[in-house]
């Protein structure tokens, strides 16, 4: 039980340790001040590497020129005294010694047989030297080579005759370079102390800036956060930088979105409480009348019955409203695809609407330019067409008219509901759509409703990957256009 508890605690500091190091990494601070360091950082390698290479490459060339010309020079002595020949020259010794001193190096005399005739170390006289650089020397080619890991400088200078036509030796030089090495070692040093001081001051800006960049972050946090204890206008105003200026404004405008949507509930659940509460208000007046009579006569226990069916009737249809729109907002709500008679659907739900129409004396006129036959599910497009044939029917005037047409192409159908009614201004078109809105709030009860009607009909038309459309001008009347596809293309 022990070990066991005590993996367990292992196991879980494993845990906070990851989750804390994925939370720095994840940090924007942290973030922003590593790409600050690195910016820094980089460059300051790249000048680190260069200028300690360039300053390598520039002391060997120097270097190695400076032993060619003195090879050079000394060669033309070695033939005004016939050195090959004699090598005991004083002066000539006395030069090479020299050179060797100078540059900390060592000189050989090779003559055309590959015999070594001097060497300032004396090691190799006496003993036959085959060395590709001398041998390319041989055929006139002077050389010098770099040899970084030995570190020394090899340069050779062919030996002439007299008459200056005939190579007859080569004077092979070897110098060290430890002196390019120990310096390059120095300016190596100094410039990591530069590069260090100055990644510290990048540090140090890096951690100003990314405060900087990030406290508009923390303002913007703080101030969603006070968005909980209730909706405000306007909560943001960080104009630090574009980013956060825009944020700003996108973050201000959906939080008047959500304020408007909120309002827009408490409207619609005050207005259908009020609509829910009056029928069942009206029918317990109702019902209490008849309770407190007695010997009710037939023709007033008769009207009063009516009465009562005609609110349950209400009631239920502002319950069927409500049903409509949960059913269509819940995800994976499928569809009863069949083939459907547009034509008779028309028909159907304009004699079904044909008593609202009578009762405010409204002409409703159903025009069809050709049979059509669509892939849909009957009710809800029904229910949707029903809406729009309902308002235009609701917000006309009397003896106002409403017309309803059907015509398609070879793709889609279109419905098209226009009205003689009141119109919807220009400011509210918009928001037609959106559930619970209301355009005139004044008279939203005397009309009824629940203002869920466009809201299905959208539903309903998206649902059927179609569109809908309103044109209007207040006071002239509405036109909604809906085009559905003939074939339903599905997800």
């Amino acid at each position: 039980m022990y070990i066991q508890s005590g993996e367990w605690v292992i196991i879980s500091r494993g845990k906070v340790r990851f989750k804390l190091k994925d939370k720095i990494i994840k940090n924007l601070r942290f973030r922003i001040i590593l790409v600050i360091f690195c910016a820094g950082l980089l460059p300051c390698a790249g000048a680190y590497l260069g200028i300690t290479r360039a300053y390598e490459a520039r002391e060997i060339s120097v270097r190695t020129a400076q032993i060619q010309n003195q090879c050079t020079i000394l060669s033309n002595q070695l033939n005004s005294y016939n050195y090959l020949k004699d090598s005991s020259s004083e002066v000539i010794n006395a030069n090479l010694t020299q050179l060797t001193n100078i540059y900390n190096g060592r000189v050989m005399i090779v003559n055309r047989d590959l015999k070594v005739i001097k060497d300032t170390y004396d090691l190799d006289e006496g003993k036959t030297i085959v060395s590709k650089n001398v041998v390319e020397c041989m055929k006139g080619n002077s050389t010098n080579d770099y040899d970084s890991r030995n570190q020394y400088i090899e340069v050779t200078s062919p030996i002439m005759d007299s008459k200056g036509k005939e190579i007859t030796g080569v004077m092979l030089a070897s110098v060290s370079t430890d002196t390019i090495t120990n310096n390059l070692k120095i300016l190596k040093t100094n410039s990591l102390v530069i590069i260090a001081g100055v990644m510290i001051f990048v540090a140090a800006f890096g951690v100003l800036i990314a405060d900087r960049m990030v406290r508009p972050l923390h303002k913007i946090t703080k101030s969603i956060e006070n968005v909980s204890e209730g909706y405000g206008e306007d909560v943001l105003h960080e104009n630090t930088f574009t980013e956060t200026r825009l944020l700003s404004e996108a973050f201000n405008k959906m939080l008047g979105r959500l304020k408007q949507l909120d309002d827009s509930r408490e409207e619609f659940v005050s207005n259908v409480s009020h609509e829910l509460k009056t029928p069942l208000t009206s029918m317990k007046v109702l019902a209490d009348s008849l309770l407190a009579q007695k010997e009710v006569p037939v023709e007033l226990y008769q009207e009063f019955m009516g009465d009562i069916a005609k609110e349950i009737d209400r009631e239920n249809d502002i319950i069927t409203d409500l049903l409509s729109l949960v059913k269509m907002d819940k995800k994976g709500t499928t569809l009863n695809i069949a083939s459907v008679n547009i034509n008779e659907m028309l028909e159907l739900i304009l004699k079904r609407l044909k008593p609202i129409a009578e009762k405010k004396n409204v002409e409703v006129v159903l025009e069809s330019f050709r049979p059509v036959v669509a892939e849909a599910d009957e009710m809800k497009l029904s229910l949707a067409v029903s809406n729009l044939v309902e308002n235009a029917l609701k917000y006309n005037h009397e003896n106002g008219w409403v017309h309803v047409s059907l015509n398609a192409d070879h793709k889609y159908f279109y419905v098209k509901v226009a009205d003689s009614g009141i119109g919807i201004p220009k400011e509210d078109q918009e928001h037609i759509f959106e559930r619970f809105y209301r355009v005139d709030k004044s008279h939203s009860r005397e009309m009824g409703g629940t203002g869920l009607g466009l809201s299905i009909v959208r539903n309903a038309v998206i649902m059927h990957r179609g569109s809908v459309k309103v044109y209007s001008s207040e006071g002239e009347g509405t036109t909604f256009t809906v085009r559905i596809p003939l074939i339903y293309t599905g997800a």
